[in-house]
């Protein structure tokens, strides 16, 4: 049997590793060849009173799967998903909602070409460290024609 890695580390306590709930953001082009393109990570930890979402959006790559998509619509989605998180006030009432309200729209399917995935649980000590983890395991990629959102 592989050996668990232990929750409890050399001094320190049960109480540093904190549960968090995460969702990846992704763009669908064509909804009817369910193709898509993980685009960023969204991430809430409450005990910790953190919510963050790191985005990175890449034209090239959605191209790829469909010519036709509209990018400037894809980019303002985005960014305004990024204000979300940040609680940009100028980003709407939605941006001026709890954190944790603010999380269940983001992690909300409300559209069907950029949306989120399922939602998945874990414990972490630092929530930002953890977004970057879940960020480069999940969306990071090394193209050279990314533009990056301002959570990066």
């Amino acid at each position: 049997m592989p050996a668990r890695r232990a929750v409890v580390e050399s001094g320190s306590g049960e109480s540093d590793w904190q549960p968090y709930a995460w969702t990846a953001i992704r763009v669908t082009p064509r909804v009817e060849r369910g193709e898509c393109l993980n685009v960023g990570v969204a991430l809430y930890c409450r005990p910790r009173g953190f919510l963050g979402a790191r985005l990175r959006f890449n034209p090239a790559r959605l191209a790829a799967l469909d010519p036709t998509l509209d990018l400037d619509a894809v980019a303002r989605q985005l960014r305004y998903l990024d204000q979300i998180a940040a609680g940009n006030s100028d980003a709407g009432p939605i941006a001026r909602l709890p954190q944790h309200e603010r999380f269940g729209w983001l992690a909300a399917p409300v559209s069907t070409v950029v949306h989120p995935g399922p939602v998945h649980g874990g414990l972490c000590r630092d929530p930002a460290i953890e977004l970057d983890r879940l960020f480069q395991r999940m969306v990071a990629t090394t193209d050279a024609g990314e533009r990056s959102g301002s959570g990066s």
